[in-house]
């Protein structure tokens, strides 16, 4: 017989089908034993009547988390056992046959409640059980569709999905890098992406002129509720654009995935606010639009930031960017920019989209002339053979005819955790790092063996 899904039991009343899942709850009433059983679509009753022996015996033995194949018939439930709350709670099953597929030891915790209540270490270590409960499931169900339906407008809109490398060379995008020793070239090392911000670059100079990715980037920064060692953010690259182009067409993306998904966006056109603006107000480039009423509705409150100043002075006293060496200038401070003058007055064309309290993605128009890029460094302090060394390939690319270009990345978790009103990250991913860095389930980071440091030709110092 083939299987049911159990979403698809209210259709079959009155017929035999086969079902299979996980023992949710199991209740013994004495002749009648009643068990729950759910599985990727949804939970039902079963009852376990004496008069089928070995099914009732099976049931008997039955326990939570065993996973079970359930012959039965689909009858509707006396009219006092009727629960209008549930998806199925109209119908229970009449079990004529249980197979017992694989039983479970008595589970290290509880996965039918919320789980905030459980510490982070079990419920990390025991992530796969974690992930059984209905609330973690919706949020990681969630972030699929939401995922899915960008790819659809964007598939739409003309653009085409390209994966980069991860294996790369090291790139200043504000954060530390994790690097991966080379086997093949000892005392050389690989950078895991940070973003794929060059390579997306690089694609513009390759034709492709629409690009995105789902793309996942790797960060070796301090963790906190909403950051973390990795994360995938949604990238997006268009050439002949202006910063309105890409604005309004991230804006279109946004709002029709958002409302297709059943969310309310508070305003819309979003609203644009400069960066001196926000800190005069807000006291933050990253803020709350919504009213009390708004925020208890799960109403999503977008907003743009826009007019940053380019560079800053760090703890050195020496200018970096504020958000990304790779931008354009505005128009009317280019010549500033390449002649290095007013550079605390200098305005990018970067711009972030905000949402409920978070930032939920930045872009910029990018620098795409050789002379562009050099200035940035320039004021940076890098001097030519460095800039040669570290850029060269992207001056070379822009020597190429590289057209204007301009793009904008999203962080999925933020979007999701605004979206399910989780407050952290690892409850909209599958397996998240711990607070203190730790991968969940397996045990890393770990050592390496004498023989793999001496094959990477690594000496460890103490």
């Amino acid at each position: 017989m083939e299987r049911t899904l159990i979403k698809n039991l209210r259709e079959n009343v009155g017929r035999e089908v086969l079902i299979k899942g996980w023992v949710d709850v199991r209740r013994d009433h004495g002749k009648l034993i009643f068990i729950d059983l759910r599985d990727v679509s949804g939970k039902v009753q079963m009852v376990a009547l004496p008069s089928h022996k070995e099914a009732h015996s099976s049931a008997n033995t039955a326990r939570p988390e065993w996973v079970l194949a359930v012959t039965g018939k689909v009858n509707q439930r006396p009219e006092k056992m009727v629960n209008k709350e549930e998806p199925n709670g109209t119908i229970e099953l009449e079990i004529t046959a249980i197979e017992v597929l694989n039983e479970a030891e008595t589970p290290p915790l509880d996965v039918r409640g919320d789980g905030r209540e459980i510490n982070e270490e079990a419920r990390l270590k025991y992530r796969y059980l974690d992930l059984r409960r209905p609330r973690l499931q919706k949020n990681i169900r969630i972030r699929s569709e939401f995922v899915d339906r960008v790819r659809q407008f964007l598939f739409s809109n003309g653009f085409t999905e390209i994966e980069t490398p991860y294996f790369t060379s090291t790139t200043p995008e504000g954060s530390r890098d994790f690097v991966v020793p080379s086997r093949m070239y000892p005392g050389k090392f690989f950078a895991l992406p940070q973003s794929p911000q060059q390579y997306k670059q690089l694609l513009m100079t390759a034709g492709f002129e629409r690009y995105f990715q789902i793309a996942r980037c790797f960060r070796d920064e301090d963790l906190r509720a909403d950051r973390g060692f990795e994360h995938t953010q949604i990238d997006i690259e268009k050439s002949f654009v202006t910063r309105e182009d890409i604005m309004r067409l991230d804006e279109e993306m946004i709002t029709t995935v958002a409302e297709a998904m059943g969310y309310t966006v508070k305003q819309k056109p979003f609203p644009r606010v400069s960066y001196k603006e926000a800190m005069q107000k807000f006291g933050a480039d990253k803020f709350d639009m919504r009213t009390e009423e708004e925020k208890k509705k799960g109403v999503l409150a977008f907003a743009w930031v826009i007019d940053f100043p380019f560079f800053e002075k760090d703890k050195e006293g020496k200018w970096t960017f504020t958000h990304n060496p790779f931008s354009m200038p505005a128009p009317e401070h280019l010549e500033w920019h390449l002649k290095g003058e007013h550079i605390e007055e200098i305005i990018t064309q970067q711009y972030d989209l905000v949402c409920n309290g978070f930032e939920t993605g930045g872009g910029s128009i990018r620098a795409h002339k050789p002379e562009i890029l050099k200035a940035t460094f320039k004021t940076m302090g890098y001097d030519d053979a460095k800039i040669e060394r570290d850029f060269g390939h992207m001056l070379a690319a822009f020597r190429s005819g590289t057209p204007p270009h301009g793009g904008i990345a999203h962080g999925i978790e933020r979007l999701i955790m605004i979206l399910t009103g989780e407050k952290e990250l690892r409850e909209v991913q599958s397996f998240p790092q711990t607070s203190s860095g730790r991968t969940a389930v397996m045990d890393a980071p770990g050592e390496l063996s004498k023989e793999q440091l001496k094959e990477l030709g690594l000496k460890l110092e103490k």
